[in-house]
C-alpha cells in the first residue's frame, strides 16, 4: 500500500489537514511513551514491587508500539518524519529538476519554505509566488 509520489505547494497544501490531524495523533503517541517512561524511572527510585515495574514496562511497549503504529500512518501520506518532538515534516517535491522538500513546521497552516535536500530545517527558504516549478 506504500506509494511514493513527489508533492506540488498545492498538493502539500490540500494534503495538510490531514497530515496534521495525524501528526497531532502521533505526538499523542509520543507523549504517552514520554510519561510511562518517567513513570518508570519513578518506580525503580521509590518501590521495590516488581510488580508495579513489569506492569508499567508492559505498559510502556504497547504505547511505543502504538507511536511508530501513528508515524507509520503519518508517513503513509507520503510525507517523511523529520523530527515528532520538534514538528518537522518534509514533503518530496521537485524544483526544476532537482528534487528539494518542501518543509512544515508544527503551528504552521501553509506550506511556505522549502529545502534543499542535504540542507535541513535552518537552510529554508521562502517559496516566491513566482516560484512556478514548485506549484
Amino acid at each position: 500500500m506504500n506509494m511514493f509520489s513527489l508533492f506540488t505547494t498545492n498538493e502539500a497544501n490540500a494534503a495538510l489537514p490531514d497530515v496534521i490531524k495525524k501528526f497531532e495523533y502521533a505526538l499523542s503517541k509520543k507523549n504517552e511513551v514520554s510519561k510511562l517512561e518517567q513513570q518508570i524511572q519513578m518506580s525503580l527510585s521509590t518501590t521495590n514491587s516488581f510488580e508495579e515495574f513489569i506492569t508499567l514496562k508492559q505498559k510502556l511497549n504497547s504505547a511505543v508500539t502504538k507511536f511508530y503504529e501513528a508515524v507509520e500512518i503519518l508517513e503513509n501520506t507520503g510525507v517523511s518524519v523529520k523530527s515528532i518532538e520538534q514538528g518537522l515534516l518534509d514533503f518530496p517535491s521537485k524544483r526544476f529538476d532537482e528534487e528539494v522538500w518542501l518543509c512544515w513546521k508544527y503551528g504552521e497552516t501553509e506550506i511556505k519554505f522549502w529545502h534543499e535536500k542535504d540542507s535541513g530545517f535552518m537552510g529554508r527558504k521562502p517559496i516566491e509566488v513566482n516560484d512556478e516549478s514548485l506549484v
